[in-house]
């Protein structure tokens, strides 16, 4: 790692990553002598990186520049990914037609924190979840791992989970948790070894010491994909203390920035498939591109076609979460029945919600498409609408969501539909331009009231972004001398998610971005 790692300011993007296998010593010029202290020498290069002196030296400069340097420690740094929604499509893409999904701007962010060297741990702290947990570094398994047959590359594309490396890492899983009830202690075990799994694959055994902590905005179980957005963020951060990603900065080429997208995506999958088995890659893709993917998946022993929707607009969105208990399986199987039982009617129905999905997204792709007009919100919301109608004609709704429904449409706002599997969970409402404050305030009230949980977010905004070093601008006196330092202490203490937007969120509770926060973006059209 170079000076200008350590102190997380090099060039434009604010820190460097490079593909290049680190060096293990340090080879001073005369443009770098004075920065690993040797300046005052009079020491001039004699063609080889090694000093001579000029005569008043003490003639022992080279012997100290040529033992190895330590590195210093890589500098704390934060990496966040967003939740995801799916906006048209439910239930018909169980049956082969298309869905859209798209980014939320609730999100996960994760602290990573280099140790010092006589650490040698490595620690998951995930406090939302109550879970706090240390491994040795050098007592993991990494002789299966390191195996010829089993290694993996920062660049592999791992399609399945090797059982032998799972059945590997079971005694490493053995004493997470062990004092907590098995529904917690499973969630928990499952965090521990999709990490380890993806550490152990992507790392080696001299893997600097460094604890993970884990924040999150977005709601545990309500479909919002939580789960992918901590793969994601591990993901990430793993590949950048691995050196292996290039950017984000503001000129990134789009087809460079792709390919850093999918190098974080793919190891995201790997994360998804230890908890998961086979998932459809949706939500990670969905976390780590940001935007929006039309998806289909019409043979199950494949991966679904996923198309990037690079140009989705971002939309203003009122999330609402019933905090009513669903079960996808139980809604899918009742669609399910009712197909069987007249698969024709059904069938025309899946296809109405196909049809639905085609045309919002050519809607959306029309060049006079803009979200500052409100005949092109209508029109979307038009489709929302008629796509959650299918939805309540299949039985996949819930009179807390109708009542969500009811509720907006009296205050006059935006449009509201299910989304996710239904029976529950949560609704979505793209709000109209302009809406009085006072219109969103009543509504607000009423679902307090009514023991609803809601957010106001933004459809279609960006992905994956990383904040390196970890300082922010938070209003205080630390601006002036550059920001504050987002250390653990302060990172555990933000009280729930408007404490967590308020210290280290993209937006900080307010429109537009903050400063230091970046991103891979990749928008085909520069003008969306």
């Amino acid at each position: 790692m170079t000076q200008a790692i350590a102190n997380g300011r090099n060039g434009q993007n604010g820190y460097h990553v490079d593909t290049e296998p680190e060096s293990s010593s340090i080879s001073a010029s005369s443009s770098n002598a004075s920065e690993y202290g040797v300046e005052g020498t009079n020491g001039i290069t004699n063609g080889t990186g090694n000093i001579t002196l000029n005569g008043n030296g003490n003639g022992n400069i080279r012997d100290r520049m040529q033992r190895k340097k330590s590195s210093p420690m890589m500098p704390s740094f934060m990496v966040s990914a967003p939740g995801k929604v799916i906006v048209f499509g439910e239930h018909a893409v169980v049956h082969g037609k298309a869905a859209i999904a798209a980014s939320i701007a609730l999100r996960s962010y994760l602290l990573v924190t280099s140790l010092s060297k006589s650490r040698k741990t490595v620690t998951l702290k995930f406090p939302d979840i109550d879970f706090d947990h240390s491994w040795r570094i050098d007592e993991l398994p990494w002789a299966i791992f390191q195996q010829p047959s089993k290694k993996k590359y920062y660049y592999s594309l791992v399609t399945e989970i090797d059982q032998e490396l799972v059945a590997a890492i079971q005694p490493y899983l053995a004493d997470v948790s062990s004092d907590k009830p098995a529904d917690v202690r499973k969630v928990h075990q499952n965090s521990a070894g999709s990490f380890l799994y993806m550490f152990l694959s992507l790392g080696s055994q001299s893997f600097p010491a460094c604890q993970y902590t884990l924040r999150s905005t977005i709601p545990i179980g309500a479909g919002l994909g939580s789960s992918a957005t901590i793969a994601v963020c591990l993901s990430a951060a793993l590949l950048l203390q691995l050196r292996t990603l290039s950017g984000p900065h503001p000129d990134q080429p789009p087809d460079e920035a792709r390919m850093q997208i999918e190098r974080i995506n793919r190891w995201a999958y790997v994360y998804e498939m230890f908890i998961h088995g086979n998932p459809s890659g949706v939500d990670n893709t969905v976390s780590t591109q940001g935007k929006a993917v039309m998806f289909q998946r019409t043979d199950y022993s494949k991966a679904p076609d996923v198309k990037p929707l690079w140009d989705f607009p971002e939309l203003p969105l009122l999330l609402v979460d019933t905090r009513t208990p669903k079960s996808t399986a139980h809604e899918v199987a009742k669609v399910g029945r009712l197909k069987d039982t007249h698969p024709k009617l059904v069938g025309s129905i899946l296809d109405a919600i196909d049809k639905v999905t085609q045309t919002s997204a050519e809607l959306i792709a029309e060049d006079d498409f803009s979200t500052e007009k409100e005949d092109s919100l209508r029109r979307v919301g038009e489709l929302m609408n008629i796509n959650h109608g299918l939805l309540v004609s299949l039985g996949v709704s819930h009179p807390r969501l109708e009542r969500v429904r009811e509720l907006v449409d009296h205050q006059g706002i935006g449009w509201t539909k299910l989304t996710g599997a239904g029976g529950g969970g949560c609704s979505i409402t793209l709000l109209k331009p302009g809406v009085p404050r006072e219109k969103l305030a009543r509504l607000e009230e009423q679902l307090d009231e009514e023991g609803y949980q809601k957010f106001e977010t933004t459809l279609g905004g960006d992905g994956v972004g990383v904040l390196w070093p970890a300082v922010l601008k938070n209003g205080t006196v630390e601006d002036e001398e550059g920001g504050m330092e987002i250390d653990q202490e302060k990172f555990l203490n933000a009280q729930g998610n408007d404490g967590v937007e308020r210290l280290v969120g993209v937006h900080g509770g307010m429109p537009g971005e903050r400063e230091g926060w970046k991103f891979w973006r990749v928008e085909s059209n520069p003008d969306i």
